[in-house]
């Protein structure tokens, strides 16, 4: 007998927009209310509104838990400072993804100072089942699953701090890229941080989850001339893949490293120092970064209309030279994309940009070429 979905604290107001819902790593989600493209559109012309409150949040407490993090992830947590995020990784002995997190260290209104990960709804009990056999006798920490007592919300597209601007104690204005603060939304406590998932600006809350629907109305409200959209997982998923930001199963796995992934700049083999780093799996990165690689990650711009799947093969005339992990037809640019893996250990010229290549969809060969990634990045020049 198969066991029921979890939900979110806003499952009855998605039911009540008439949203489409799926099973999305075991909970009942809003895949798209009318139109995955309007949606799409919506958040790169204005504003859109996700509920991610299916991700993970794990709070550690204690003096230890800086250095705790610090053996876990990829990237240095010891210098972290108050209100500032990390996007990193959670890597096996092998050196291969388990995770891709983002690390907070916060100051809570009473002062307290705590970290906290937002982790992936697939990988939530797997990390956390990781983070406890990796504690120590001297380790001093106490890990908390925050998740099903608090909701996620994010606000993204080009009006997005104007929307949420009126509503929280805090100028979103001044709040830089990656920082992040515990404040108030219109006196609910919330967590509110310079972070998403789109390739737009925007922030993301973190509040309790029966101030969730008030907040999600107060953010409608204030965003009432300004575009504000509820958006999906399915264009969640195209504005991600626009922005070329890797989805963990499919660009991302425990049979795939940071290196393969194009994801150096989160590996810090060195600490502030310069003195290596020890992290689980860093040895196996670390003899990585010396050898050539073997597979990297690239963008393909494909002729036509039809969309490369997950799992499609790349060819070089009769030579198979990779998969595909992602791919859709662009809203933005009006062409099919996808992210793939090419073998380049023998052939390192196949990343060039402008390399021609095959993409096979259902054992038809549709012409691509390979290019630059992000395919799309938002003009910040106003």
């Amino acid at each position: 007998m198969n066991e029921p979905l979890a939900t979110t604290p806003l499952h009855s107001w998605h039911i009540e927009q008439g949203a489409r819902m799926v099973d999305f790593a075991g909970w009942d989600m809003p895949v798209q209310y009318r139109s995955i493209v309007e949606e799409h559109l919506a958040t790169r012309q204005g504003a859109g509104v996700f509920d991610i409150s299916h991700m993970g949040r794990l709070r550690l407490d204690g003096a230890g838990a800086a250095r705790f993090l610090d053996r876990l992830l990829t990237r240095r947590v010891l210098d972290l400072g108050v209100g500032r995020i990390r996007y990193s990784l959670i890597t096996n002995e092998a050196g291969n993804i388990l995770d891709d997190v983002l690390v907070y260290h916060l100051q809570s209104r009473s002062e307290t100072r705590y970290h906290m990960l937002v982790v992936n709804a697939s990988n939530r009990q797997k990390i956390l089942d990781w983070m406890t056999s990796q504690l120590r006798e001297d380790d001093d920490l106490l890990i908390s699953d925050r998740t099903l007592e608090t909701a996620m919300i994010a606000v993204q597209g080009p009006n997005a701090l104007q929307i949420v601007n009126p509503l929280v104690d805090v100028d979103l204005d001044g709040l830089r890229y990656y920082q992040g603060v515990v404040t108030e939304q219109m006196g609910k406590s919330c967590i509110v941080s310079r972070t998403g998932y789109t390739g737009e600006d925007g922030v993301e809350l973190i509040l309790r989850a029966d101030d969730a629907r008030q907040v999600l109305n107060n953010i409608f409200a204030s965003g009432r001339d300004l575009g504000v959209r509820a958006v999906g997982l399915g264009a969640r998923d195209t504005l991600r893949l626009e922005a070329a930001l890797p989805l963990y199963g499919h660009e991302l796995d425990e049979s795939t490293s940071p290196f393969q992934a194009g994801l150096d700049f989160a590996v810090n083999l060195e600490d502030a120092g310069q003195e290596p780093r020890e992290f689980i799996g860093c040895q196996a990165l670390a003899a990585e970064a010396r050898q050539p690689r073997r597979q990297v990650r690239v963008g393909l711009a494909l002729e036509g209309r039809r969309a490369a799947r997950e799992g499609y093969s790349v060819h070089v005339g009769n030579e198979q030279v990779g998969r595909v992990t992602s791919g859709s037809f662009s809203p933005t640019l009006q062409y099919p994309i996808a992210m793939a893996y090419l073998n380049v250990q023998d052939s390192p010229s196949l990343t060039e940009t402008g390399i021609e290549l095959e993409v096979d969809i259902r054992g038809t060969r549709h012409p691509a070429r390979v290019t630059p990634l992000p395919f799309y990045r938002r003009d910040k020049s106003s």
